[in-house]
């Protein structure tokens, strides 16, 4: 082997080396890495490019809730191509619109997937779309990082959950509101679909059996609905402790609007919700949720020099109007995962991107460290936030790191 050759062999096995242990996080040079051996199975990767995929609602009811993701998403690509992109390549966006329309969610994965060649795919928010999108992610051997807050009992090799799991949100939630108010009597409000309904069944079980309290109302709106009059007058009638609500996307505005027309503010009412973030709180108006709180992982007033930088960021990029939610940062994750997972692995084949990622302690996460889990959800902690009129939320209340456990026993 000639002294060029040895020099570039060394070379090649230290960087190697290097990403597997997670040391490289940029500059990596796309001749260090030749296509044909870090994409032998089809994707959309070139010397110069890899295509990646943003799935989301820009459109219909769910869109006041998942423009942010886009947004996130596109921030953090825009910074690692300023980087030098993964593996010395360029991240291309390939953007769908899911319309609010899980059926639409599903055709437009596969499209991702089966004509774009995508590498990865960032998106979904609801429980329904991503349940929607699974079965052609699981086909076709796809990457989804799914960036929202939802009711567990899931694993996918093919799904990194980049948000939290019933037991990180809805049991510590509920456990912190019956401490801090001896709360007794709950009423369940959500949206009518999976997400709220399983969330609420976890919640109802949790009350019941191990707080020993009551659940004295439960109702499911349909997904867009504005008419909240009929269950309002059932909750002043029940006058629970506190009101659980997961009530999602637009609706949320007319819910939190009437609500305070009847009276029912924060000084009458206590009331947790595990679906309200600042991207809601900029239609519903802080006025109308002021001193209610949420159960969420990160909230935009979180001081520590991460956040800052990203709030910064954030703001320098959408406008310095723009919010910043739990699932927004929870979006932003995702492709600094990505990234870091390509990385590691050395490839951008999907079986190997998958192998690599677990273990993985991402330390500059606005929300604080977190770690990739063996089941492709995170260790994080849970905040409770206390909205003001000024339509941020004081953190009240911050745990301990909870392990992911999307199959809590006694919750099935």
């Amino acid at each position: 082997m000639s002294t060029l050759n040895r020099r570039g062999f060394i070379k090649g096995a230290m960087l190697g080396a290097m990403m597997a242990a997670g040391l490289v996080t940029g500059h990596a040079f796309a001749a260090d890495f030749p296509t044909a051996k870090v994409n032998t199975t089809g994707l959309a990767v070139t010397d110069t490019t890899v295509k990646v995929g943003i799935l989301h609602s820009a459109t219909g009811t769910m869109a006041i809730s998942e423009t942010g993701s886009i947004q996130a998403e596109k921030l953090a690509i825009e910074q690692i191509n300023a980087m030098g992109g993964i593996l010395g390549r360029k991240i291309e966006i390939v953007q769908e619109d899911g319309a609010s329309d899980w059926p639409t969610f599903a055709e437009k994965a596969k499209k991702l997937l089966e004509k774009d060649k995508v590498a990865s795919v960032m998106g979904c928010w609801t429980s329904a779309s991503r349940k929607a999108v699974l079965p052609v992610f699981e086909k076709d051997n796809g990457l989804l990082f799914y960036p929202t807050f939802y009711e567990g009992l899931e694993q996918s090799k093919n799904v990194f959950y980049t948000g939290q799991e019933a037991t990180q949100q809805i049991l510590a939630g509920v456990d912190w509101i019956a401490k801090e108010k001896k709360a007794k009597t709950f009423y369940l409000i959500g949206s009518d679909y999976i997400w709220p309904r399983t969330s609420m069944k976890i919640a109802r079980k949790h009350i019941e059996q191990h707080l020993g309290g009551k659940v004295v109302g439960e109702e499911y709106i349909a997904l867009g609905d504005t008419q909240f009059g009929s269950v309002i007058n059932k909750i002043k009638l029940k006058k629970p402790d506190v009101i659980y609500a997961a009530v999602v996307g637009g609706s949320n505005v007319a819910w939190f609007k009437q609500l305070n027309a009847a009276g029912l503010n924060s000084s009458k009412q206590t009331m947790l919700t595990i679906s309200v973030t600042e991207d809601e709180v900029l239609g519903i108006g802080g006025e109308n949720l002021a001193g209610f709180y949420s159960a969420m992982k990160y909230f935009q007033s979180q001081d520590n020099a991460s956040n800052k930088k990203f709030v910064e960021a954030f703001k320098k990029r959408w406008g310095k109007d723009a919010v910043i939610g739990d699932v927004t940062q929870a979006a932003y994750l995702g492709p600094w995962l990505y990234k870091a997972a390509v990385e590691r692995a050395g490839s951008f084949d999907v079986d190997k991107v998958q192998a690599a990622l677990p273990g993985y302690e991402f330390k500059d996460a606005p929300e604080g460290p977190v770690t990739v889990e063996a089941n492709h959800h995170l260790t994080t902690k849970l905040r409770i936030g206390q909205w003001g009129k000024d339509g941020q939320a004081k953190v009240v209340y911050t745990s301990d790191y909870i392990k992911p456990d999307p199959f809590p026993k006694g919750y099935q």
